[in-house]
């Protein structure tokens, strides 16, 4: 059956391999646009990403025929190429084989689109690992509440 209309909101976060500080400042645009052009490609729509040195957030809707996972590694296998053959690291790139997908509601959009977007200054307050483990809190508790 086809769909002839979706609301499918998804808040990825995808980490370096190793949690190495890979993505630098001067290539970050570049890999943002390239995943961009990834998003675009497969009928999907990009709201807001950021990449961090370690980590990038991104919020997209989604293709009903896609699930998570398939765009999730269209995305890394894709970037990861992209990067490599560009030579935008110093060494080899690679993603974490594991990503996280969160669900986004359409009243959220613009509060998580403008949490991604403040990535610069929400890190000069909080390590990654201290953001992680907030959202995993965050939806654990929204997913179980007590």
């Amino acid at each position: 059956m086809k769909i002839e209309y979706n609301n499918l909101y998804t808040h990825f976060v995808f980490v370096t391999s190793n949690r190495l500080p890979l993505i630098n400042s001067k290539n970050r645009e570049r890999i943002e646009k390239y995943i961009t052009g990834i998003v675009d490609h497969n009928d999907c729509k990009l709201y807001s990403i950021y990449a961090n040195l370690e980590h990038v957030h991104f919020l997209i809707s989604r293709s009903p025929s896609l699930s998570e996972e398939t765009i999730a590694t269209i995305i890394a296998n894709s970037s990861t190429k992209f990067i490599n053959d560009n030579k935008l690291c110093p060494e080899k790139f690679s993603w974490q084989t594991s990503a996280s997908a969160f669900s986004v509601s359409k009243g959220d959009i613009d509060r998580v689109c403008k949490y991604i977007l403040n990535q610069p200054e929400h890190h000069r307050k909080k390590t990654f690992q201290e953001e992680y483990d907030e959202l995993m809190h965050y939806f654990q508790k929204t997913i179980n509440p007590k």
